[in-house]
C-alpha cells in the first residue's frame, strides 16, 4: 500500500475527529472552528498531497540515491530495534528541519503554509505546505548515510506526520509527565503563538527532550493565552498565494536591496531579517500583539453552501486521484491535479467578499 493510499484511508478518520472535536468545543461553550478557515485548511492539505505525487524525487527518491550509493551499514527491516532507532532518528532530524523552518527565510516560506491559520484545531494539523519537499530532504541525509531503508524511512515519516494531528487542539490541557517528554497539545499550542514568550520554540514532532536538550522548550503558561497565526497575517483564502507569499515577498525584497551580500541574506537569514542599510532604505514596522485583526470577512450563506459542496466534491476526486495515482498517465495526473488546484482556488474566492483585494504583507518574522 502506498503513502497516498494510507492517506486517503485516514481522511474519514480526520473529518470525523474534526466534526466532534467541533461538537465537543460547542458543548463546552466554545467555538474553536470556522468554515472559511477550515476549509481553507484542509484544501492546503489536499493542494500538499497533490503536490506530493510530483515531487516524490525528492522525499523518497533522492533518499534511495544516497542510500544506495553512501550508505555505511546495512540495517535491516526485519528488526524491530531498526524501526525504533529509524522513528527517533526521524524525529531528530525533524527537529533540525522543523526550527531551521522557523529560522531560515527560504525555509520559512515553505513551513509558513502550516502557521498561517488564525485558529488552532484539528484542520490546522492538515494545513500542509507544497514546496516543503525541495529542501526539506536534505535534513534525512543522515539516515540514509547511517542505513536506514528506504522503506523503513517512508513509514516512519509518516507515523511522525500522523502523531502530530492530534496535537493541534485546544480540547486537551496539560497531560502532566507525558508533556515534560513528548509533544503534546500544550506544547504544540505554544510552537503556533506569535506571543513574545512563546515565539520559536517547542519544534519537536513526536519528542520534546530535544527542545529541552537545545533550549528551545517553553511550557504553556494559563495567564498567558496562545494568540494563533503569524506575524503578519496571509489576509487571504487563495491557496495558491498561500504558498508562494513568502518567497514572493523575499524576491521584492532582494530586488529592492542595493547590495549583493543583502540579497543573498535575505534568504538565508531569520525571516524578516534587515541590514542596516537596509533598516534605513526600508523600515519595517514592528509587531504589536493588541493590533492584530482575525481575518474573517463576511460571507453570504449561499456562498459559503456553494464553497462547501466544491470541498466535498473535489475531495472526492482527490480521494481516486492518490488512490490511483500508480495507474494513471502522467496527463491524466496532470489534468486531474490542475482540476483539483482551480476548485481549490475557487472555494477560496467564495470566502471572499466581493471586490475585495488581496495585498502582499510582509513576514516580519517567525
Amino acid at each position: 500500500m502506498t503513502g497516498e493510499q494510507v492517506i486517503v484511508l485516514a481522511t474519514p478518520v480526520f473529518l470525523l475527529l474534526i466534526a466532534l472535536e467541533f461538537f465537543i468545543s460547542l458543548r463546552r461553550g466554545l467555538n474553536v472552528y470556522r468554515l472559511n478557515d477550515t476549509l481553507n485548511s484542509i484544501g492546503l492539505g489536499m493542494m500538499s498531497q497533490v503536490a506530493g505525487i510530483f515531487v516524490k524525487v525528492f522525499t523518497i527518491g533522492i533518499y534511495g540515491w544516497i542510500y544506495a550509493h553512501f550508505a555505511q551499514f546495512e540495517l535491516s527491516a526485519d528488526a524491530v530495534w531498526v524501526w525504533i532507532f529509524a522513528l527517533v532518528f526521524y524525529d531528530f532530524c525533524y527537529y533540525w528541519l522543523h526550527r531551521a523552518g522557523h529560522r531560515v527565510a527560504i525555509l520559512w516560506a515553505a513551513h509558513v503554509v502550516h502557521h498561517q491559520s488564525e485558529e488552532y484545531n484539528l484542520s490546522t494539523a492538515l494545513r500542509q505546505t507544497s514546496s516543503g519537499a525541495l529542501l526539506g530532504w536534505v535534513f534525512y541525509i543522515p539516515m540514509a548515510v547511517v542505513g536506514v531503508p528506504p522503506k523503513v524511512f517512508a513509514v516512519v515519516a509518516l507515523i511522525d506526520l500522523l502523531y502530530q494531528f492530534w496535537v493541534h487542539t485546544r480540547l486537551v490541557g496539560s497531560l502532566g509527565w507525558f508533556d515534560r517528554v513528548f509533544c503534546s497539545p500544550s506544547n504544540h499550542r505554544v510552537h503556533h503563538a506569535v506571543n513574545d514568550q512563546y515565539l520559536d520554540k517547542n519544534y519537536g514532532g513526536i519528542l520534546v527532550i530535544w527542545d529541552r536538550l537545545f533550549g528551545t522548550f517553553a511550557p504553556e503558561r494559563a495567564e498567558l493565552p496562545c494568540v494563533y497565526g503569524t506575524r503578519q497575517p496571509l489576509r487571504s483564502w487563495n491557496p495558491i498565494w498561500a504558498n508562494v507569499q513568502v518567497y514572493a515577498d523575499l524576491w521584492h525584497r532582494s530586488s529592492q536591496a542595493t547590495s549583493w551580500s543583502d540579497r543573498l541574506q535575505l534568504w538565508f537569514r531569520p525571516p524578516g531579517w534587515q541590514s542596516a542599510q537596509m533598516r534605513i532604505d526600508d523600515p519595517q514596522a514592528g509587531f504589536k500583539l493588541e493590533q492584530r485583526q482575525t481575518f474573517d470577512p463576511p460571507v453570504s450563506r449561499t456562498r459559503q453552501i456553494l464553497a462547501a459542496a466544491l470541498f466535498f466534491g473535489v475531495l472526492n476526486v482527490l480521494a481516486v486521484v492518490l488512490w490511483r495515482a500508480h495507474e494513471i498517465s502522467n496527463l491524466g495526473l496532470i489534468a486531474l491535479s490542475a482540476t483539483v488546484v482551480v476548485t481549490l482556488w475557487l472555494i477560496g474566492q467564495l470566502g471572499m467578499t466581493a471586490g475585495q483585494a488581496i495585498g502582499h504583507p510582509r513576514e516580519t518574522t517567525s
